[in-house]
Order: C-alpha cells, then structure tokens, then sequence
C-alpha cells in the first residue's frame, strides 16, 4: 500500500525508443488483422478459400466474447474497486451495473431502429424474416401484398416494387452497418486505452508483446466481420473504413499515452475511474454483440448451421472456442 500512487504524476519513461517504435509494430499489426479479410474478399488477385474465412469468422467470434469478458469487464472490476478510489465506489458493483446498462441500451436502439425499419418495409408491402441477419431481411418466397391482377394497375405495382426493393437493400445495409459500427465502438475504446497503458506502462516488454498478438486478432475479429457486410456498391467503402479505424486506434492512443507521459499515471483516482466507466461500458457492448449478433444468428438462427451436418457444426464450434481460448490466454498477461 505504501507504493500506492493516487496522484497525477507520470508513467515509466524506460525504453523510450522501443515505445515510439510500438506505435508502427501495432499499427501493421492491427492494420493487417483488419484489412487483409476486407481486402481479401473484394480482391480477384487474392483467392482465399471460403474455408479460411469461415475458420476466421468463427475464430473472430470467440475473440470478441472473451475479449469482453477477460480483456474488460475484469479489468473494470479491478480499475473501479481500486484503493485509490473512495470507499463509495466499495459499496456497490459499478462495474457489473455498467455493462448491464450498456446492455440494455444498446438492445433497445437495435429493437427500436428494428422495429422502425419493419414498419418502412411494411408500407412499402415487403415482409422481413425475423430471424435474418440484417435489418429489412425479407422472407424467401419474396414481397407479399394485396397485388390484383389487373393490367391497369400493373405498372403502378411494378414500380413500387422496385421502390419497395430499394428500400429494403438500403434499410438491410443500414441495419449492418450499425451493428457492425455498435461493435467496433466498443472495440475502439477499448484499443484507445491499452494504447494509452501502453505508452506509460512500466510492465513495458511484456504488455507489448501481448498486445501485438491481441490487436492482430480481435483486428481480424473485426476485419472478418466488415468483410461478411452484404452491402450495395455504393456502399463498399464502409468496411474499409472501419479496417482503417480500427487499425489506428491503438496507435494513436499510445502516441497520445507518449505525448503525456510526464503527467499521466494510469493508477490515478482519475484515470481510474475514466478507464473502468469506459471498459465497463465497452464489455456491455461487446457482450451483447458477441452473444446475440455473432452466437445467436450464427448458430441458433443461420440456416446453414440448422441444416448442416454434425460435423460442420462442431468445426465452427471448435474454431470459435479456440479463438476465445487464445484471447482468454492472453489476459493472463494483459
């Protein structure tokens, strides 16, 4: 207790060159986790097989889930019960009350941007399937409506079926683009305060090397998922977007980390408090997201997985086992 420090002061200066070099090795490590299953599927030049992207989509799945339970919602029990802390904070668990809440907060903007974008497909007379995987999903035998078959009226219901149509594909793509953006804003908080532990961590050596191995695969977590968004072309810049954010992320928050060395100590009341709130709430998220997004329409409400064979759903079980296995490893260290 004696070395407790509280106050503001500043972080480990050892190794000053091997930091400022931390930020280039994240950053290609990140970058590649990240991009290359985006790259990779829009690619003709690279043929990846359809194998690897499923070992990889699973394998990111398992990454996703123990990262928000090893790599923050511990670490927020830990930041948020700190002695440096006010006993007021003892009295009762913060930080499991904040990854409830962020739960609940993020289910019911999905419910509401659900159910809103169901009723934009129901005036325009397209049914969705409940189960699908992205907002405005519409059931297989197609739109279903009170059409006559009357040839006055045949233009006019051919033209709104394509209106009808364009706005499913916009409201699907919508519908993907921000669960992928609810699970990446997690991610991405996350990442920003490792970078910032990083940077003034005196555990320096070890930490870095955890935390190559950790963003390159929750980066291709990430990265397979944005490749897997079934967007219109119009769209096609998104994924690449999110590769590119998630990849300078952890970067730039050791480069922040850098800039402040001399006065920030990641064991502050201060720094404590901000990292827990943030981690806690950030482990909400990706709890949500991994468990109901990734586990829930993966297995329970895929097709492909309730007619496949033993066998495949086993190999998907196995490869999103052995990417939390290797995640949750990582958080003996960080």
């Amino acid at each position: 207790m004696s070395d407790l420090n509280c106050g503001s002061g500043g972080g480990a200066t050892t190794y000053p060159q091997l930091r400022i070099a931390s930020v280039f090795v994240i950053l290609i490590g990140s970058m590649s986790g990240a991009l290359f299953p985006v790259l990779a599927r829009r690619s003709s030049w690279l043929h990846v097989p359809k194998a690897v992207f499923n070992f990889a989509k699973y394998f990111g799945s398992g990454v996703i889930i123990a990262t928000a339970f090893i790599h923050l919602l511990s670490p927020a029990i830990s930041e948020l019960t700190s002695p440096c802390l006010s006993p007021a904070w003892q009295v009762y668990p913060y930080p499991l009350a904040l990854a409830l809440l962020s739960v609940f907060s993020i289910f019911i903007v999905e419910l509401v941007a659900f159910r809103w974008g169901t009723a934009k497909l129901a005036a325009l007379g397209v049914r969705h399937d409940a189960h699908g995987h992205g907002l405005g999903a519409h059931a297989a035998h197609g739109p279903e409506g009170g059409m006559m078959n009357n040839d006055s009226n045949s233009e006019k219901i051919n033209e709104d079926l394509e209106s009808g149509q364009d706005s499913k594909v916009d409201l699907g793509a919508a519908g993907q683009i921000i669960g992928v953006f609810i699970l990446e804003f997690g991610v991405l908080l996350h990442s920003m305060l490792i970078g910032l532990t990083l940077a003034v961590d005196p555990n320096f050596i070890t930490l870095f090397v955890v935390i190559i191995f950790h963003q390159t695969f929750e980066g291709l977590g990430i990265g397979t998922r944005l490749a897997h968004m079934q967007l219109p072309p119009k769209y096609n810049y998104v994924a690449i977007c999110g590769a590119l954010l998630y990849g300078i992320t952890t970067p730039l928050g050791i480069a922040v980390g850098l800039g402040v060395q001399s006065t920030y100590n990641p064991n502050s009341t201060t720094a404590s408090i901000v990292s827990g709130v943030l981690d806690s709430l950030s482990a909400g998220i990706l709890l949500y997201t991994g468990l109901v997004e990734l586990l829930a329409h993966e297995f329970i409400f895929n097709k492909e997985m309730i007619n496949g064979s033993n066998g495949r759903v086993a190999y998907a079980l196995c490869c999103m086992l052995f990417g939390c296995g290797i995640m949750a490893l990582l958080g003996r260290w960080a």
